[in-house]
């Protein structure tokens, strides 16, 4: 790919968000943000989330 294709490319990526309505432009963002995986998983992975796990079944353990 030229640089003059990438730079049409992002042109027009860049005219096409603005026409959007502002509206329309919150709402994909806001869809966007809800879709994506928690902060912890994405950077990561499952390891936290087992440890969470782990940490939350010992303390009940305990209390019981």
């Amino acid at each position: 790919m030229s640089t003059n294709d990438y730079i049409k490319y992002v042109t027009q990526q860049f005219v096409s968000y603005m026409d959007a309505p502002k509206e329309d432009r919150k709402q994909k963002r806001q869809q966007r943000r809800e879709e994506r995986e928690p902060f912890l998983n994405r950077w990561f992975g499952m390891l936290p989330v087992s440890a969470a796990i782990f940490y939350r079944q010992m303390k009940k353990k305990k209390l019981s």
